[in-house]
């Protein structure tokens, strides 16, 4: 694979669709479109599973998904849990046949952030739209330039950014408020009760100011991470799995201090700079490099669209962006039963009260910081990467473990 000399655009970060997982059901959904228009004489397919797409896919919806993507055409589906040397922890194979006979096959890798990658293909189709691969050559040119990094993020991306980011607010908006709205029992057979709208509706005893902020965020966060695991549609902010972070801290901004949308948008290019940085450097997945690539990386996206919301220097945004990786390294994928459910939305809404207490650090201490936004990025990268298997995605070990 050719070695990337720059970033993509934000528009492959933020993708609206169905959850309950970018990598489990928006990849491979993705996967499975490009393959079938590639064989579109085929009358039937056949897909096998590996990685934690073969340990976790049941739960997360994947073979439900890749059914539906192939359909009316039957699609056979099997998984193989116990294949080596795998190019991806979340790697498929596709076969297509015509009358029994086989006219294609392809091995596709569902990366993160519902982005996918053919063997010996480039991640989708890569287009490199920022030079730098950075936060300290983004800050560099900002600082030359009189540039705040949404507006840095505008003139890499071109104005057209904002009619996207336009779309991308919209969707989030509406995911918050249909899970305030929602009542019930999530599906998968956990039992576990939507909380969102009672999180809303019912503050504390003498409640305090600290305390409804600390409600009403989590209330946000549990509203769009119940859609999530509902299977609605959601933004993949960088993921679904940690889809409810940025969405909440937003919302909350906007009920508390009546900031317009048209406002929020340059809060959301922040983030989005944030979250491309990461994935370009790092990784967002969760199969690859444990939680900490989704919800810490959803954390600093968050951290970094307040302190742009607030008008924070490029140091001090780099500074809760990178308290809020820190303070996430090391972070387990152990989801119960595979679902996207326990422990993964209260962790969405302690990211969103994190993002919070980042970046009110931040502006307090910007001036004693020690530790860069790229180093961090490169050590949750390392962690990931000598994190035991078990603990990414495979619901074999840590919570996933506990009886229910």
């Amino acid at each position: 694979m050719t070695k990337k000399t720059g970033m993509e655009s934000m528009r492959s970060l933020y993708k609206i669709g169905r959850g309950p997982s970018s990598s489990h059901t928006i990849g491979p959904e993705r996967a499975c479109n490009a393959f079938r228009e590639k064989h579109r004489t085929a009358d039937s397919f056949r897909a096998v599973l590996y990685g934690s797409l073969a340990k976790t896919g049941p739960g997360h919806g994947t073979d439900a998904v890749i059914r539906k993507t192939f359909a009316p055409l039957p699609c056979e589906i099997s998984a193989d849990a116990a294949a080596q040397n795998l190019p991806h922890p979340n790697t498929l194979d596709l076969f297509a046949y015509k009358e029994g006979e086989e006219i294609g096959r392809a091995r596709a890798m569902s990366i993160g952030g519902g982005t996918i990658r053919f063997e010996g293909e480039q991640a989708d189709t890569f287009v490199s739209v920022y030079p730098e691969m950075s936060f300290c050559e983004i800050a560099a040119y900002c600082k030359e330039n009189g540039m705040t990094l949404s507006a840095f993020a505008a003139m890499r991306e071109g104005e057209a950014l904002w009619s996207f980011l336009q779309e991308i607010w919209t969707a989030m908006k509406s995911a918050v408020r249909r899970g305030l709205a929602d009542e019930g029992v999530l599906p998968g057979g956990l039992k576990v009760q939507k909380k969102a709208k009672a999180l809303l509706e019912n503050p504390y005893e003498n409640e305090i100011p600290e305390s409804r902020e600390n409600r009403l965020v989590s209330a946000y966060a549990f509203a769009v991470s119940e859609q999530n695991a509902s299977g609605e549609t959601v933004v993949t902010a960088p993921t679904c799995g940690a889809s409810g972070v940025l969405p909440a801290v937003l919302y909350y901004q906007q009920e508390k201090n009546g900031y317009t949308d048209a406002q929020l948008l340059r809060p959301l290019a922040a983030a989005g700079l944030i979250g491309n940085l990461i994935r370009t450097n790092a990784c967002i997945s969760g199969a690859a490099c444990g939680c900490q690539a989704e919800v810490g990386t959803a954390c600093a996206m968050a951290a970094a669209a307040l302190g742009e919301l607030f008008g924070l220097g490029i140091d001090q945004i780099e500074y809760a962006a990178e308290i809020a990786i820190e303070h996430h390294l090391g972070l387990t994928c152990d989801p119960i039963a595979g679902l996207v459910q326990i422990p993964c939305i209260e962790r969405n809404a302690v990211a969103a009260m994190r993002a919070l207490d980042a970046v009110n650090l931040a502006g307090l201490l910007w001036n004693t910081r020690k530790i860069s936004f790229d180093r961090v990025v490169q050590t949750m990268k390392e962690t990931g990467l000598d994190m035991h298997t078990a603990y990414k995605e495979t619901a074999e070990a840590g919570l996933a473990k506990l009886p229910l």
